[in-house]
């Protein structure tokens, strides 16, 4: 049986999801913060979007973590 790997949107929307849980962020707060509509961060958070290097930026600096935090270690897809 061969096992398949996380995609990498879903992995970092998993990220996202995690750091907003930590600071007691709903997904509207979130969106706020970064300039993005709540209801793409709830895709986000789904592994249905695909980020762009500049709403990765947004969603750091939102969450105040380095954008490195949200992607290291990501597998290519």
């Amino acid at each position: 049986m061969v096992r398949l790997q996380p995609r990498p949107n879903r992995l970092f929307g998993e990220r996202v999801r995690a750091f907003r849980s930590r600071t007691g962020l709903t997904q509207e707060q979130l969106g706020r913060a970064s300039g993005l509509h709540r209801t793409y961060i709830g895709g986000v958070e789904r592994g249905e979007r695909n980020v762009s290097l500049m709403n990765i930026l947004k969603l750091a600096s939102a969450l105040r973590v380095d954008a490195a935090d949200l992607v290291t270690g990501l597998p290519a897809p």
